[in-house]
């Protein structure tokens, strides 16, 4: 066991307070009394208690983040951005995975605050929102992805809606008009699936395209096998697509390589459009169209509306009480207002729908469909006030 203050002081025949002036390096202190102490704690190979210091502080410098699964490229990614941003306001980040259990999601939830953490930054996908509701006041958090808690908890998300909106807008500009949906997940309600559904749904009814059912595939998880088998299904069907658009990147690379071994040319035959933007994606053959959600702004955000709320517990009371054992028994302070931040996102278009000869980062004619279009949700999500109305904005052709 280390030496303590009270060792030091004893070595340097001072008392505990001179000992803890010094290693606070606080100005008033005798030069000698100062060069004795310092001599003591080297003898003693002294080590402060960071732990114990954090703790009488009110913090103990760690945040929980929640990911569903560590090893997906897509919360990889965002992962390690927010160890980054996490690094600049002082903290460490602890990580656990759930794989979308509700229950294991339930246990990380109401479990985190005995484990000192200051607070908690999760992306669920099993909970629902009277789930998140209950627990909204037992420790600081931050909700990432489209799962909320009607406005009770802290909140940092892409507009999923118009942005599978813009994608299938996309594939319509390009003169696609059997499209497919592969990430439909019924299990899960408001979650990213349906809020991405919807998005294509309403962008198909905006250009006058049929709804059908069959071009709509379900699946248990958004990785390539499910995408490849998703593929699949379509292709042995009566409805074959001319384009299809994925919700997420895996899920098309999955249906990328299903079509190239069906035999397909890719985008000539079917135009194939992913979400997320992860690194794998960029180096596809051939690179895959995807909707981009600034991960960098979402893992900035996330810190800063933590930060905000733990400096607002602090400023109100500065008060944290420890039980017997050492632990966080209570931390008084006031709640600041709960925020809904909409991080940006934008099309990167490469060659899974424009072809090596027109591959871009999102230009198209201004008179194409795809302008037009997005130009009608555009305007529309502008004038939007409440959440509802954003993810419906008015369409035309058949209802």
């Amino acid at each position: 066991m280390g030496a303590s203050l009270k060792d030091v002081a004893a070595r340097a025949g001072v008392s505990v307070r001179t000992v803890s002036n010094v290693v606070n390096d606080f100005p008033l202190v005798a030069p000698e009394t100062r060069r004795r102490v310092q001599i003591a704690l080297e003898e003693l190979r002294y080590r402060p208690n960071v732990a114990a210091r954090r703790l009488r502080a009110g913090r103990s410098g760690l945040i929980g983040l929640v990911i569903p699964e560590i090893d997906s490229p897509y919360f990889g990614e965002l992962a390690s951005l927010l160890v980054q941003a996490a690094q600049e306001h002082g903290w460490t980040l602890l990580v656990d995975q759930t794989n979308g259990d509700p229950e294991h999601e339930r246990r990380l939830l109401e479990g985190m605050p005995g484990q000192l953490v200051d607070g908690l930054i999760m992306s669920p996908w099993g909970l629902s929102p009277v789930d998140l509701r209950r627990n909204a006041d037992a420790v600081p958090l931050v909700l990432l992805g489209e799962q909320d808690a009607a406005g009770l908890i802290d909140h940092v998300s892409v507009n999923s809606v118009l942005a599978a909106a813009e994608a299938t807008a996309h594939l319509i500009g390009l003169g696609r008009r059997r499209i497919a949906a592969i990430g439909v997940q019924p299990h899960l309600a408001n979650g990213t699936a349906e809020q991405r559904l919807t998005g294509y749904r309403q962008a198909l009814r905006a250009a006058g395209i049929p709804h059908d059912p069959a071009l709509e595939v379900p699946v248990t998880t958004l990785h390539r096998d499910e995408g490849a088998r998703a593929m699949r299904r379509l292709l042995d069907g009566d409805r074959v697509p001319d384009a299809v658009f994925c919700f997420s990147d895996q899920l098309a690379l999955g249906a990328l390589r299903a079509a190239l071994e069906h035999g397909l040319s890719v985008p000539r035959d079917l135009a194939v459009c992913g979400f997320d933007d992860i690194e794998d994606g960029r180096y596809a053959t051939p690179s895959l169209t995807t909707v981009a959600p600034d991960k960098a702004e979402i893992a900035r955000q996330a810190l800063v509306c933590l930060a905000d709320r733990l400096e607002a517990r602090r400023s109100a009371h500065g008060s944290v009480d420890l039980d017997d054992a050492g632990m966080v028994a209570r931390v008084e302070g006031s709640s600041p207002s709960t925020r809904r931040i909409v991080a940006s996102h934008r099309l990167v278009v490469r060659e899974s729908t424009a072809g090596r000869a027109r591959k871009s980062t999102g230009n198209h004619p201004a008179g194409s469909d795809f302008a037009i279009l997005t130009r009608r949700i555009v305007r529309w999500s502008k004038r939007s006030s409440s959440e509802e109305q954003a993810n419906t904005w008015p369409v035309t052709g058949p209802q």
